[in-house]
C-alpha cells in the first residue's frame, strides 16, 4: 500500500469526527491548542483512544487518589501493569483484576477469553509468573432472552484462555440480577509470583535503545476497542463486534515462556504489554515516565493483513503482543529467544530525546507530536456528584407474614440462582494445573495456591455484594473489602493486599457518580483500618444500556500469605461429634439480605453496617485459632446468614448438623447477613480452649450444636436432609444451561 492510498482512506479531520472518536467539542479544541495545529487522521486515533474513559481514568482518578496505596509490604502501588506485594524470602506476590465488560456482552466467547489474556500479560510483563487466575462473573436475569447464551459463552472464554496456558483458575463468583440485563460484568484476576530483586517496569530510559516488537501479528480486531469501552451500549451495540479481540492461549503461553526466559538475562531496559489501545498505548506510556521520545517505523512490524494503514496499527488491540526497550547490542540475544519459541520479532523504532510521539510509514511522517503535554493534559474532571440517599432496617411488620417451614425456606434458598452450586461453572476450568492448587472452588473461602517450590503458599478471593452498594455505596464498599479481609482470614492467611474493579454506570449523571464517590470512600475507609491497601486496579464505567445502569459493583480481589499450605482450612465439616461455634455478635439484620429477596420477594432496606475494629479483631482471632491448628473447620458468614453458612459446611463435607442455639430463633438469627462473623468447627477437646481464647481476646462465641448425622437437625427433629439440599442446590445451573437457548 502506497502513502497515496493510505491518504485516500483517511477522512478530514474535524470536530464532528473527533465526536465520533469518542471525544468533546471541548477536548478536541484542547488537542488543538496542546498541536497549535489540526492533528492527522493517525493523531486525532491516537489521542482519541488515550483520552478514552477506559485509559485516562478522566471521571475517577480524582477520587482514586484519595486511596491508600502504600505500607510496607508494598513494593509497587498503582500505576504500573499490576501492583507488587512483598511476601518474604526474596519473593513478590504480582497481581491484578481488571475489566472485559463490553466486549464480553457483545461476543462473550472472545471477550472473556481476551480478558484473560490482558490480565494474565499484566501480570507476566512484570516478570511473575503467573500461578492462579479467578473471575467476577455478574449475569442479568435467567429469565432474561440472552443470559443463558452470555452465561455459556463467558464460561467456555474463560475455560478455553486459562486451560489452554496452563494457569489454574482457582476460583470467583458468579451473580445473576435483573440490572446486568444489558451489561454484564466480566472480571478477570491474574496472581504471579517473581523474585523482588526481578521485577520489570515500563518507564523507558535510554536515548537511542531499540523498541522492539514482539509476540503475535497486528491485524484489524479491536480498533477504537478502547473508545467501545468508554461508552453506553443501545440497540446497535452489536454492530461494535469488530472492536472485539480475538485471542490464542496457544500463543500467549509461547509469549510468557519468552518473555521470562528474556527477563533471565540484562538484556531489558523496559517492557510493557499491549492491551487497551494496543501499540498506542504500550509507546506513549513508556516514553511519557521516561520523559522521553520515542519514533516508530512500521513498515518492518509484523502485520496478518494487507494493506493496513498507521491509524488501524496504532489503534489495533490484536491480542498476545508485548512491548521491549532493550539495551544496545542485545537485539541478536533477544531475538534468537523468540525465533527458538516461534513468535515474531522485529526492532520498529528508537528512543529520542525530542519528546515526541513520531509514527513513519511508506516513507511519511503520519504522527508527531509532544508526549507529555498530550499526557499531562488528558481530562480530568471532577464531575458533580449526589450522595444516596441513608436508609434504615427493615422493620418487623415485613416479616410478620412469613411462616414457611424452615426445610421449606432452606430448600428454596439453596436452589435460587446465586445461591446455587456453580460445579456446572467451574468444573470447566483446569484448577489443578501446575500441581499447587491447595483448595479451589466450592472447598474454602479463598482460593489457596502453593508458591511453586515451596511450602508457603499465597490465599486468594474476589468479593462485592452488589445489592449492598446500591442501597448505600459507603457500606457497600466497605463490606466488599472487609468480605475479602474476611475469606483471607476464614483459611487461616494473613491479608496483604487488594485490587479493585469498580464498575458502574454513566458517570456523568450525578446519581450514578455519588456511587462511585461512596464506594470509593468505603473502600477507603476500610483499606486503612484494616491495613490492606489497594495496590491495582480498573475502572469500568459506562455501564449502562438505553439509560438503565447496573448495580454499582465495586469489586475486590484480595490477597494474602500463609506460611504452609497445608495450615489452610476449608468450609467442610469432616468429623462427627465436633463442635459448632459462631464467632462474632448477630443482632439480625436483615435488610437487603437474600432471605429478604428470595423469600419475601423484597428488595429493601439498609446493608448491614460494618464495623472495621470488629472485623480485625474477629478476624485476628480466627487466624490465630487456624494457626494455632485448633480449627477443623472455618467459614465466614455471608449471604443467607448463621443458617445457610453451616448448611454449606454440611453439604461440602456431607456431615450433617445438631443444633441446639436455634430454637425457635426468629429469621432474623437464622438468615440476618450481620457483618465480621464466621462459623467453626473445632474438636469436642479444644472447644473449652477456643472458648477462654476468645473471652481473653474480647471476641463473642456462641455454641450452636455438634456435627453429626446426614441432616440438619434440631431438638425437634430434622430440620432438612443434606440429600434434599444437595439436590436443590447442584441441580439449578445445569438445569438451567441444558434447556433451549
Amino acid at each position: 500500500m502506497s502513502a497515496e492510498a493510505t491518504k485516500a482512506q483517511e477522512r478530514p479531520v474535524t470536530v464532528e469526527l473527533a465526536k465520533e472518536f469518542g471525544l468533546s467539542a471541548e477536548e478536541y479544541r484542547n488537542a488543538l491548542d496542546i498541536l497549535g495545529r489540526t492533528p492527522t487522521f493517525t493523531e486525532l486515533g491516537i489521542i482519541s483512544v488515550m483520552w478514552s474513559e477506559h485509559c485516562s481514568y478522566k471521571s475517577s482518578k480524582v477520587w482514586l487518589k484519595t486511596l491508600p496505596t502504600t505500607g510496607p509490604q508494598v513494593i509497587c502501588g498503582p500505576g504500573e501493569n499490576a501492583g507488587v506485594v512483598d511476601i518474604g524470602d526474596g519473593d513478590a506476590v504480582i497481581f491484578k483484576m481488571e475489566s472485559h465488560n463490553h466486549p464480553s456482552y457483545i461476543e462473550p466467547f472472545q471477550g472473556a477469553a481476551t480478558g484473560v489474556g490482558g490480565i494474565l500479560r499484566d501480570v507476566f510483563t512484570m516478570g511473575a509468573r503467573p500461578i492462579a487466575n479467578m473471575n467476577a462473573l455478574r449475569f442479568g436475569s435467567p429469565d432474561h432472552s440472552k443470559t443463558r447464551h452470555l452465561v455459556s459463552g463467558v464460561v467456555a472464554g474463560i475455560a478455553h484462555y486459562g486451560n489452554c496456558v496452563g494457569v489454574p483458575t482457582v476460583g470467583g463468583e458468579t451473580n445473576f440480577h435483573p440490572a446486568f440485563n444489558g451489561n454484564i460484568l466480566v472480571n478477570a484476576m491474574t496472581v504471579g509470583v517473581a523474585k523482588t530483586d526481578k521485577i520489570f517496569y515500563s518507564a523507558a530510559a535510554g536515548i537511542g535503545n531499540p523498541v522492539v516488537y514482539v509476540g503475535s501479528k497486528t491485524g484489524r480486531d479491536g480498533i477504537h476497542g478502547a473508545t467501545m469501552a468508554s461508552a453506553e451500549f443501545t440497540e446497535d451495540s452489536e454492530e461494535k463486534r469488530p472492536t472485539v479481540q480475538v485471542g490464542d492461549p496457544f500463543t500467549e503461553k509461547l509469549l510468557i515462556e519468552a518473555c521470562l526466559e528474556l527477563m533471565e538475562t540484562d538484556a531489558i531496559v523496559a517492557i510493557q504489554d499491549m492491551g487497551a489501545a494496543g501499540l498506542t498505548s504500550s509507546s506513549v506510556e513508556m516514553a511519557g515516565k521516561g520523559g522521553l521520545g520515542i519514533e516508530l517505523t512500521l513498515d518492518t512490524l509484523p502485520m496478518r493483513e494487507q494493506a493496513m494503514t498507521p491509524y488501524e496499527i496504532m489503534l489495533s488491540e490484536s491480542q498476545e503482543r508485548m512491548l521491549i526497550i532493550l539495551k544496545p547490542g542485545r537485539e541478536e540475544v533477544a531475538k534468537a529467544i523468540f525465533d527458538k519459541w516461534e513468535l515474531d520479532f522485529a526492532v520498529i523504532g528508537h528512543l529520542t530525546d525530542t519528546g515526541n510521539l513520531v509514527i513513519k510509514m511508506y516513507g511519511e511522517t503520519w504522527c508527531d507530536m509532544p508526549i507529555a503535554p498530550v499526557s499531562n493534559a488528558a481530562p480530568e474532571y471532577n464531575r458533580p456528584w449526589e450522595p444516596t440517599p441513608k436508609s434504615s432496617d427493615v422493620d418487623d411488620g415485613v416479616l410478620a407474614g412469613y411462616s414457611a417451614d424452615l426445610g421449606d425456606t432452606l430448600t428454596k434458598l439453596f436452589g435460587c440462582p446465586d445461591l446455587a452450586s456453580k460445579r456446572w461453572i467451574w468444573e470447566q476450568y483446569d484448577s489443578l494445573v501446575g500441581g499447587d492448587t491447595r483448595f479451589m472452588s466450592g472447598q474454602a473461602d479463598a482460593a489457596v495456591v502453593r508458591v511453586p517450590g515451596q511450602t508457603k503458599a499465597v490465599a486468594i478471593t474476589t468479593d462485592c455484594t452488589p445489592r449492598y452498594c446500591l442501597a448505600d455505596p459507603v457500606e457497600g464498599g466497605k463490606q466488599a473489602v472487609a468480605e475479602a479481609w474476611r475469606n483471607l482470614s476464614a483459611v487461616g492467611a494473613l491479608p496483604l493486599a487488594i485490587t479493585d474493579n469498580m464498575n458502574f454506570g454513566n458517570p456523568e449523571k450525578p446519581r450514578i457518580m455519588g456511587q462511585f464517590v461512596g464506594a470509593v470512600q468505603g473502600i477507603g475507609e476500610a483499606c486503612k483500618a484494616l491495613d490492606f491497601p489497594v495496590v491495582s486496579g480498573n475502572v469500568s464505567l459506562y455501564n449502562e444500556t438505553n439509560g438503565e445502569a447496573i448495580l454499582p459493583t465495586p469489586a475486590i480481589g484480595g490477597v494474602g500469605i500463609m506460611p504452609d499450605a497445608m495450615i489452610a482450612v476449608g468450609i467442610a465439616f469432616k468429623n462427627e461429634g465436633d463442635v459448632i461455634l459462631a464467632v462474632g455478635e448477630t443482632k439480625g439484620h436483615i435488610g437487603q439480605s437474600i432471605f429478604l429477596r428470595e423469600i419475601l420477594g423484597r428488595e429493601e432496606g439498609a446493608p448491614p453496617p460494618v464495623d472495621l475494629a470488629v472485623e480485625r479483631r474477629n478476624g485476628d482471632f480466627v487466624r490465630g485459632l487456624i494457626r494455632e491448628g485448633l480449627v477443623v473447620s472455618s467459614h465466614d458468614v455471608a449471604d443467607g446468614g448463621l443458617i445457610v453458612t453451616i448448611a454449606e459446611m454440611a453439604l461440602s463435607g456431607g456431615v450433617g448438623a445438631y443444633l441446639t442455639a436455634f430454637d425457635g430463633a426468629s429469621p432474623r438469627v437464622l438468615f440476618g447477613e450481620d457483618q465480621g462473623r464466621y462459623v467453626l468447627a473445632v474438636r469436642p477437646d479444644v472447644a473449652a480452649t477456643v472458648q477462654e481464647k476468645a473471652k481473653a481476646a474480647g471476641v463473642p462465641v456462641t455454641v450452636l450444636g455438634e456435627t453429626r448425622g446426614t441432616a440438619l437437625s434440631g431438638r425437634g427433629g430434622d430440620i432438612v436432609s443434606l440429600k434434599r439440599l444437595r439436590e436443590a442446590n447442584e441441580s439449578w445451573l445445569p438445569d438451567y444451561m441444558a434447556a433451549e437457548l
